[in-house]
């Protein structure tokens, strides 16, 4: 029994020994590597950026007073169409002490200078009639006498213009009354009745009483990093993307693209504008966020390969070929010269063709 037992010990020892010199053999063995196959394929190729910005009016007018003093009445709101001279607000006004003052004394001379005028008149009106005068004389001391009634005239009109900002000969188009200066939609009244204004002037820019727009002319602006100004161009065609309104997606076509770039929260943008063509029957209104979608650049019908396979090197780019499958898989170095890329494809302008096989991801 005990020989039967070394026995059995010894064959498992040397079973122990062969196994683990047999696990560690093919533990030491280099693994075969494989990897995907990938063909060069046909295809069209377009790099685009996207721009966030606004939906705006190419122009907001800003309606000011042409004179100083109380709203008394606002005859629109925000939303509300107008037309050219329609009236937006109308305005008391708040007389001066200094110009009321020099406009009653003007009033008071004109009442003495009328009835010195009245007097003279007269008098040669009698002498006149006597024979005593010549015509020319009389006509003299008339015309002096309508010259002071018209002075007088003018003088209590200027009076009224201090007083009420209206004058008797024009009341329609009384300084009093804020007029439309074009046809658009009222944007914004940013008065309120009561409000005290003040005319535009070399010291003050005026209050502004409403502010209009025509909606029929919009633009997106936005802006864009300096990485890639140097490829925009005026001209380039986009497409507009409405975050509040997403079945909305109308064209523009790029019209400017600021000189100057601004320091923006560390980062060297450039505004940019671009012209709307809204959609018919399309309600945008202004301050809309929007994204512009530009295509810097595209090749059509062109040889493409996944951007995962190419490797870059310093200026210089390179695929792998597969050369042989059997036993295992060899590939060949192959520099190639690339074109437009999208971040997934990339166009090979050189270096293969479609035929070959590429190494892709290696297959675990």
């Amino acid at each position: 029994m005990k020989k039967i037992f070394k026995i059995t010990l010894w064959v498992l020892v040397a079973l122990l020994f062969v196994g683990t010199f047999v696990f560690l053999y093919l533990n030491s063995r280099p693994k075969e590597e494989k990897y995907a196959i990938v063909q060069p394929q046909i295809d069209s190729v377009e790099r685009s950026t996207v721009l966030t910005g606004k939906i705006e009016p190419r122009d907001e007018i800003q309606i000011k007073p042409q004179i100083s003093g109380i709203i008394t009445e606002i005859c629109v709101d925000p939303g509300d169409m107008v037309k050219e001279g329609d009236i937006i607000a109308k305005i008391k006004v708040i007389p001066e002490a200094s110009q009321l003052s020099s406009a009653e004394g003007r009033v008071n001379t004109a009442v003495i200078n009328l009835e010195d005028a009245r007097l003279k008149h007269e008098r040669n009106t009698k002498l006149y009639e006597k024979k005593v005068i010549s015509r020319e004389e009389y006509e003299g001391t008339k015309t002096a006498y309508d010259n002071a009634q018209a002075e007088l005239a003018s003088a209590r009109d200027a009076v009224n213009i201090v007083r009420q900002g209206v004058s008797r000969y024009n009341a329609d188009e009384s300084n009093t009354m804020v007029r439309a200066t074009i046809t658009g939609l009222v944007l914004d009244v940013p008065v309120k009745v009561g409000t005290s204004v003040i005319q535009a002037n070399t010291f003050n820019d005026g209050t502004t009483v409403a502010t209009i727009a025509d909606m029929n002319n919009l633009i997106f602006k936005g802006n864009v990093d300096e990485t890639e100004v140097g490829q925009l161009a005026v001209g380039m065609p986009m497409t507009i993307t409405i975050g509040a309104l997403p079945e909305v997606s109308p064209s523009a076509v790029l019209e400017y693209i600021a000189p100057k770039g601004t320091d923006s929260g560390g980062a060297n943008t450039f505004e940019i504008k671009a012209a709307l063509t809204v959609p018919e029957g399309a309600n945008l209104r202004a301050g809309y966020s929007a994204n512009a979608a530009v295509i810097l650049s595209k090749a059509s019908n062109v040889l493409t390969v996944p951007e995962g396979v190419v490797e870059f090197s310093g200026d210089s780019t390179y695929v792998y070929v597969l050369t042989d499958s059997l036993p295992q898989q060899k590939f060949e170095r192959r520099a190639i010269t690339t074109g437009v890329s999208n971040g997934i494809n990339i166009e090979v302008k050189k270096g293969i063709d479609k035929s070959v096989g590429l190494r892709g991801d290696k297959i675990q």
